[in-house]
């Protein structure tokens, strides 16, 4: 139990290792069993944290006994089991998906997949910034590989642009660090922000830049206004399972601009206190507004999923702006509904590509499918769940952030921007069922060589988990409510994140 909170950085780190040696490196048989049965463990732990933490307890897990804030410290609170659980189920959607055959088609796939999820893991679990970025650089890393992997042209130009990209990003990250360890004399974020609000005003100027700029590299990695424009090319050109695990990355950066700019530059940092809060007011709704123009103009499917993450991210944006406990809680609960929903539709486009022949999923008249039953009611249940219509999860996570809207400040702003970005979403995937399952020509099919039941399983498993929250929406909404108390009050709280001995 002392070791707990670790495992989910252990078990893809052991469990890569093992698929580079032989026996297992050159068993595909092996590989996937390994791959499943380390994900499956790991959902096990997730739940166990996510358990643990549901009393309040803040597990912490300081590495080699070196007490904060000197030593690195993993820390296990509720906003983090929460992002572990709904990393470790995505990515066992996403890898079953991939043991149906597009694991076979290059390279190192399952042990990438597995450094992948470590370095997610490990960005959700770390208790200091400089471990946030080494975690940054283990996904990437991990992410450049997966992105290409199976080649081709598309997606070697599309890795070019994504890898260019951030590793810029990673360069300000390490100028951010600099800075901000200058100021402050630490990365610990639990001794950040109780020294953030003794800076003298000039050392708060060199602080501020600091943190802007991890605005800057939170915002790349998150896909926000004007750094969106790397995803769509990149998401629609990667493989269905690497695209449905690549919905969460783009949650690693809200959840970074949740834990920093939330704990560290909260409300009790002094004169740097919600210093993010003016920008992220426009970059919101710009966001939404260029996520909605995306979405009408996608000439096929995997663009406008991908153009739907980006909305989805003007969502999220917008509900961090508020800065509220009832607006991070419906923060909480539309983010998981809308990585879980998107990783399922990446998964479901793949396999739209496969059956209509020469069209693949452009827009445009093609020959019928050969499975239009099961795929047509996926696509139906995906598309009422991502453009918020009832009875699924979508439209309970937007009524909640328009409910923490304030009427008189904010009420303006957000009811237009989610309202329109829902509206846009509604009438594209409106445009892309009736183009996909109804525009069919008279082409005779090939013989349609269905897909491998395990796909369909893998998809249907990610959908389900929109029903689901809204089964379960009052003990759903109860816990991301408690997150949201806890994580607001972590800054006038910390006692117990720097108290030697307060780890294991």
């Amino acid at each position: 139990m002392d070791h707990l909170a670790i495992l989910p950085i252990i078990i893809p780190l052991l469990s890569g290792i093992l698929m580079l040696l032989p026996p297992v490196c050159r068993d595909n048989a092996r590989q996937r069993a390994l791959s499943l049965a380390a994900l499956g463990f790991m959902l096990l732990v997730s739940i166990r944290l996510i358990a643990l933490s549901a009393s309040g307890e803040i597990q912490l897990y300081v590495l080699g006994d070196w007490q904060p804030p000197f030593g690195i410290v993993l820390v296990a609170d509720r906003l983090s089991t929460l992002m572990l659980l709904l990393t470790a189920v995505l990515g066992f959607g996403a890898m079953l998906y991939a043991c149906g055959g597009d694991d076979k088609r290059g390279m190192y796939f399952h042990p990438l997949f597995m450094f992948q999820m470590m370095g997610i893991n490990g960005a959700f679990l770390t208790g200091d910034i400089f471990n946030l970025f080494v975690f940054f650089e283990v996904l990437l890393i991990s992410s450049y590989a997966l992105l290409i992997h199976a080649g081709g042209k598309q997606k070697t130009r599309a890795s070019v642009h994504y890898v260019v990209l951030n590793l810029a990003g990673s360069s300000i990250f390490l100028f951010a660090l600099g800075i901000l360890y200058g100021t402050l004399g630490t990365l610990n974020i639990a001794d950040m922000s109780q020294k953030v609000a003794m800076l003298q005003p000039s050392e708060q100027i060199i602080a501020k830049t600091g943190a802007l700029m991890l605005l800057v590299v939170f915002g790349l990695k998150s896909a926000m206004l004007p750094l969106q424009f790397w995803l769509p090319r990149t998401y629609a050109s990667a493989s269905a399972p690497v695209a449905a695990l690549f919905a969460v990355l783009t949650k690693v950066g809200i959840y970074s601009i949740l834990r920093v700019f939330t704990v560290v530059f909260g409300d009790d940092a002094g004169g740097l206190a919600n210093l993010a809060q003016p920008w992220l007011w426009p970059i919101a709704i710009l966001t939404l507004i260029i996520g909605a123009l995306g979405i009408l103009a996608a000439s096929s499917l995997r663009q406008l999923i991908a153009q739907l993450v980006i909305l989805s991210i003007g969502t999220l944006l917008a509900a961090a702006a508020m800065s509220r406990v009832e607006a991070t809680s419906a923060l909480l609960y539309y983010l998981v509904h809308s990585t879980l929903v998107c990783g399922a539709l990446f998964l479901l486009a793949d396999l739209i590509f496969q059956q209509r022949g020469k069209a693949e999923d452009r827009f445009v008249t093609a020959r019928k499918m050969c499975q239009p039953v099961p795929l047509g009611i996926a696509f139906f249940i995906g598309a009422l769940a991502i453009a918020g219509l009832p009875p699924f999860s979508g439209f309970v996570g937007k009524a909640l952030i328009l409910k923490a809207a304030d009427i008189n400040a904010e009420a303006g702003w957000v009811y237009p921007a989610v309202l329109i970005g829902g509206l846009a979403a509604l009438i594209a995937l409106s445009r892309a069922g009736t183009s996909l399952f109804w525009n069919i020509s008279r082409e005779q099919a090939d013989i349609c060589e269905r897909p491998p039941r395990v796909k369909l399983v893998a998809v249907y498993l990610l959908l389900a988990t929109s029903p689901l929250l809204v089964i379960f929406g009052g003990p759903m909404t109860e816990f991301t409510e408690q997150t949201a108390i806890q994580l607001h009050g972590l800054s006038s709280n910390l006692e117990p994140l720097l108290r030697p001995g307060g780890g294991s």
